[in-house]
This record gives C-alpha cells, structure tokens and sequence, in this order.
C-alpha cells in the first residue's frame, strides 16, 4: 500500500508539489515491498487485497524510533495507548477493535502472553535495533491464524546475517536521562549465516503522573526504565534440500512508576512509593525447511517456545489485606509468568503456473501460573496463592493463492480450531485484487471470519479479594469484518493514493458482569467501521512527502455508546529530503482527535479528552560509510497531554548520537 514504507497521515496542501511531479522528467523506478504475513509466502503487496503497512529497518533507522510503540504510532488504523512513557504498558486499538483482538508475531513466534488477563501482548518492552520489518495487516487473519485475529495481525522479522562479517555499534543520549546503546555482529559465510544483537535502553526520569491527581503536599515521582535486549538468528543449508534456521530474543527489563492508592475507596491518590514491575521475555523458534523437489514443494517444521514472567513489588501499605477494617498492610510480590509451546508444519505446492496451495497443521499448549490474593478470618488478614491452569489448541489451515495473468489476484483460506476449552471453530477469508487495464487502478476487496479464544485468567483464574469469579463455560468471541477499496499510481508512478472501507461487527464479546458476583459472560456485541485514505507524492527527486487519514466510528451496542479511547479521526503527514546524498532529513506531524476515555479510580467513567497535534523531527548525516551522526526532537512544541487518561505523555524531548557499522575485514587491516 503506497510507495514509502514509513506510513503517516493526511492534512498537507500538496497543490504545488503535484504540478511539479506533472512537469517532472525522471526514470525513478520504485520497488514494490514484499509481504509474508498476508499469505505466509512472500508476495509483492501490489497483488494482495490486504490492507498491510510496512515498516523496514531503514524507515525505523532515518526516523531513530527505538521501540516499537513509537515506530507504529502514525500506521493508519491504529491508536497507541501507553501509560506514561518508555516501558508503561501498551496496547494497541486496530480498526477500533480491542487490543486482545491484534496478533503479534515475533519471527513467525506467537507473541501473545498466556498469563496476561485478556491474553493479549504487551508491546512495551520491544526495541527495534535489531528489525528487518515490521507488517503491519488490518482486517480479520483468523482463516490463517486463528484466535485473536479479529482485528488484524502485526508480524516482526528480525535481521538475517548477509555478506561479510559486519560489526555495529551505537550510543545515543537526550532528554528524561535517556542513555541508549546497542552492538551487532553478522554475517554469513559458505552454507551458514548469524547475527547477534545486544540492546540497552534507558529512560531514567519521565514524568508520567499529572500533578493534580496527588495528594496535598505530595512529591511526583519520575518513571524509570531499564531494558536489555538480547537477540540472535542463525541459519545454515545442511543440503541442496534441507535448511535449519533458529531465532531468539531475551528481553529484562524494569519499570519503577506511581501505582494508586485505593484505602480511601471509592476514591485513590498516587502512591507516594514507587513500585517496581520486572519482565522477563524469551522467545525462541527452531525450524527445519525441506525442499524435496526444488520450488515445487517445500515443507517448514517448526517448534516455538515463549515464557514471559513479571514480577511487581508495591512497598506501599494499600487495601488488598483488609478492604479497611484493620490498618493497611504492605501485599507481598506478585508474580505472573505465561509459557506457550508450539508445534507447526506447513506445506507449499505449486498446483500449476500462478496457482500455489498451502496447507498448515498446529499444536499449540498455553499455561500460566499466577498469584491471586484472599481474605481470611472475616476479611481482616491478608493471603496469596497461586494460580496455574493450561489450555491446548490444535489446528489445521488450507490456502489458495491465485493469479490468472497479470490482472486478477486471488486469496481464499479456511481454518479448523479445535480447543480443549471449547470446542471446534471454523474461520475462513476471501481476498480478490483487480487490476483495470488502461489505468491499472487496483481494486480490491476482503470479507473474512474472526475469533478470540477466552484467556486462562477469564476461564480458570479466581481473584477473591476482588469478589471475582473465573467462567470456565466461556465461549469464543467471534466477528465478521469485510474491507473494499482502491489504489491508483499516476504521473509515472510520482503520485499514489487510494482509499479503503472498513466494517467489523463482533458478537459474544466477553464482558465483566455482576451476576451476582463478578465474572466474565458472553453478552458484549460491537460494531466497527471507517475508512482509511492515503496520499503519497515523489514531487522531485530528492524529496518524498506521504499522508495518511483514518475515520473510526464505533458503537457498543448494548448501551448505544461509543466504544473507549478509539479516536474519530487520526490524520499525519510525513516529508522526507536527501538535500545531499549524506544527508538526510526527515518531519512527521500526527493529528489524534478527541476521543472517550475512562480516568483513574475515583473519576468519571467516560471524559471526553482533548486532541493532540505531535511533530517529530529527525536528521542522519553520513561522516562516511562507517560513521553516521544522528539527532531528532520528539513533540517538538511540547504539547502536554494525557493518552490513556491519569497518564501523562512525554513533553519535548531532544536526542543525539553516533552509529558505527564496518567490515570485521577492514578493521583487521
């Protein structure tokens, strides 16, 4: 979808710029990105029907975004939410969907966390130093991927090692203490290739509570964060037949922040200690690939294995031991880790020229162990216990891929679940592409099935001291969703745009009800629908300017209402210019309008919230073909906002460094 892989939004007066692009002489030509997770086989986007966004290593390198969350904060049909600044939870809202509605993969690893209450991932604590890409692919994927797909799926590939063995290296420090570093090494050599990443991320101080919600006379404490990363992905073609590739990622990190104190229930105050959580994430994949018959056959083995375990440590005296009738008393530590172990196999045949058939088989065991809390002797003494329960998914898939000449492009896929919990669910997705002679407009549409499995914390995790019931009778959560629009390059491929419709309507939604203690039941229905708008201009050969604008309408239609922080319209522009082949300039502008939001406990349950208006600036000047010097300033004019409510964003902020890249070879010299 478009020409530059960085995606931003609308809103820029492009009038000048076109007529020089109608003048302009030049025989640019722009490569058509690749797309795996539209298929699960790489396909030029040009001929998917899909809605899909790709970010690539170079987009993520010249705008300096360092964690994932910033890198997707301008993608068309998404809204960021995260509490506070680097390592606050975040959660993604895609079409207006919820955000355990978006799967995540991290090199073909799901990504999801077991342990988490709805089940979805938290993309707080992803760095980006060591990303090839980033697909970024709205509207229903359960036919191919099954549950939490609802809304869309989200697929990250780490770096492959290429070429010469290569050495990087980078440091970069700026504002809110921030001190970041991050070393590779890669490479290939004969039937063999490896990378190996080390990243640190800090953020020392970020003001994140506002200073209105404190108590009388209270200091704010600052948010820290602390994160080491460490990833590696090897490879090696064992024969002309058989390939072994494996993939790692290692994530620790610390987030010292404000809890809220609830003794004075209903009401809350910001704690005046900071608590502290730790994360601990590994992710791994082993994979054989088997090419028996050259490009005709090949058949991936796989097997995936994720634990992410957080620990948090609240040294405030707080509620929890006895809801008020005795003095508060200090909750032990809690801990919740989830694993998830996979088993995968998928086949791809070519059937006939342009006709290519997948087929996929899964096996797939989610566990979770968890702290929960209880009263005794009346509600007047505080206990911990812990929680564990598993769940097992197997699964099978069927793909066509079709292409008949140049002009139509053809995806259907179905999908069989079957879950422990309950039961089969069939998916399945169509996804057409029409390209009209003459003009060569594409026209495309999608229409496909959707389902959310209820999480291990929704069926089997009981919370007494919250008077919580688990449902082990849920169901799934399931939704239809169609998407048509078009796409249309003129002036030599120097302007682009398009539009798309979108409509999600999603039923059995899983709520919290009080009934006659709470519990989650399948009663919520909900309906999405939008549309989403680019524009994308080469006005002359140095410069690329993109906009991109998103309409989200959502209803709850249980109550008539608008569904919680789903803004109405998010628009941004970007501009990028080369003024000399060292350097590099780059501007983002990001429109979020008013949206609805719920504040901290002790405030209205729905606040309308202002909009917001963010420009980023980043600039990368080659010394030479080793050394690069980089800076950019984040929210340039300081704009002050909250995003969720009670969780103040980052103000200004202005960072620089240095960043090495060089061959082992010539160091040796």
């Amino acid at each position: 979808m478009g020409h530059f892989h960085r995606v931003t939004g609308a809103g820029l007066a492009l009038a000048t710029m076109l007529a020089q692009a109608a003048s302009a002489q030049s025989n640019t030509v722009v490569l058509q990105p690749i797309s795996v997770s539209a298929t699960t086989v790489p396909t030029p986007v040009d001929q998917l029907a899909s809605s899909i966004t790709i970010i690539t290593a170079a987009d993520l390198e010249r705008d300096q975004r360092r964690t994932v969350p910033d890198a997707l904060n301008a993608v068309p049909g998404l809204n960021v939410v995260q509490t506070g600044g680097p390592g606050g939870q975040t959660s993604i809202f895609m079409r207006g969907t919820n955000p355990n509605h978006v799967k995540v993969f991290i090199d073909g690893i799901d990504a999801g966390d077991p342990s988490s209450p709805a089940g979805n991932f938290d993309f707080a604590h992803l760095l980006t130093g060591d990303i090839a890409q980033i697909e970024i692919l709205r509207g229903p994927q359960s036919g191919l991927y099954g549950s939490d797909a609802i809304g869309g799926v989200i697929s990250i590939t780490t770096k492959k090692g290429e070429g010469p063995a290569k050495v990087t290296a980078s440091l970069e420090g700026g504002s809110f203490g921030t001190f970041n570093q991050q070393a590779g090494a890669s490479g290939s050599q004969a039937n063999f290739n490896y990378t190996f990443n080390v990243q640190h991320f800090r953020a020392a101080s970020t003001p994140v509570t506002p200073l209105n919600l404190l108590a009388p006379g209270q200091t704010r404490n600052n948010d820290s964060y602390d994160n080491w990363t460490y990833s590696t992905r090897l490879g090696a073609d064992l024969s002309e037949a058989l390939a072994v590739n494996f993939v790692g990622r290692y994530t620790d990190a610390k987030i010292g922040f404000t809890g809220d104190d609830f003794t004075p229930f209903p009401l809350s105050f910001p704690e005046a200690l900071q608590s502290t959580t730790t994360n601990k994430n590994l992710f791994t994949r082993g994979e054989a690939v088997w090419s028996p018959f050259g490009d005709r056959f090949k058949s991936v083995f796989g097997i995936n294995y994720s634990d992410q375990k957080n620990r948090n440590i609240d040294p405030n005296p707080d509620f929890p031991g006895n809801f008020g009738f005795t003095s508060p008393q200090v909750a032990p530590p809690f801990t919740n880790e989830g694993t998830r172990t996979k088993i995968d196999w998928r086949g791809e045949l070519k059937v006939a020229p342009g006709q290519l058939l997948v087929a996929g088989l899964e096996h797939q065991k989610d566990a979770l162990s968890t702290d929960t809390t209880g009263t005794v002797d009346g509600g007047f003494n505080f206990t911990q216990t812990t929680t564990t329960a598993s769940n097992t998914n197997d699964a099978g898939f069927l793909e066509l891929q079709s292409q008949l000449s140049n002009r139509f492009f053809f995806v259907a896929n179905i999908r069989e679940d079957d879950n422990r919990s309950f039961g089969p669910h069939t998916t399945w997705r169509l996804a057409p592409v029409f390209v009209v002679p003459g003009t060569d407009t594409k026209l495309k549409a999608t229409y496909g099935t959707g389902f959310k499995a209820p999480s291990l914390t929704q069926l089997y995790v009981d919370n007494p001291s919250f008077g919580f019931v688990a449902n082990p009778n849920l169901k799934p959560e399931i939704s239809k969703g169609y998407d048509y629009g078009f796409e249309q390059s003129v002036l030599r491929d120097r302007v682009t745009f398009g539009t798309t419709y979108f409509r999600n309507d999603i039923t059995n939604l899983i709520v919290n009800q009080f009934v006659p203690v709470f519990t989650n039941v399948n009663v919520g229905q909900a309906k999405t629908s939008g549309v989403e708008a680019f524009l994308a201009v080469i006005p002359i050969e140095r410069v690329k300017v993109r906009s991109d604008y998103t309409y989200t309408q959502t209803r709850d239609e249980t109550t008539g209402l608008g569904l919680l922080r789903r803004p109405a319209h998010k628009a941004s522009v970007s501009a990028i210019w080369n003024p000399t082949d060292p350097l590099t300039l780059s501007a983002t502008v990001i429109y979020t309008s008013s949206w609805i939001d719920t504040g901290r406990v002790g405030t209205p349950a729905r606040l309308d919230t202002p909009s917001v208006t963010l420009v980023n600036l980043a600039a990368n000047y080659a010394v030479d073909k080793r050394v690069t010097l980089f800076g950019r300033v984040d929210n340039l004019f300081n704009t002050q906002y909250q995003d969720p409510t009670g969780f103040l964003r980052p103000g200004l902020g202005v960072f620089g460094g240095i960043r090495v890249a060089t061959e082992v070879a010539s160091l040796l010299k």
